[in-house]
């Protein structure tokens, strides 16, 4: 899987999960094959389509997409 594909399946899913998702949900709706997100791919996403992660129950994070995230033109 390639970052673009990996940031546009992520992109589509958060956005009809207005609430977000953990990356266990994720990686479980989405079949993802990683046991964890690469750091580099999320700091891109945080610069790309305006991902956040917020603390969620016990230690997971809620990922979601700010509705207005910045863009690249890449």
């Amino acid at each position: 899987m390639t970052y673009v594909e990996f940031k546009n399946r992520i992109e589509a899913r958060l956005k009809k999960q207005a609430s977000g998702l953990t990356w266990r949900e994720l990686k479980e709706s989405l079949e993802l094959p990683y046991d964890r997100p690469c750091p580099e791919w999320v700091k891109r996403l945080e610069a790309e389509i305006g991902l956040a992660r917020m603390p969620g129950a016990g230690r997971a994070l809620v990922w979601k997409v700010k509705s207005e995230g910045r863009r690249s033109l890449r």
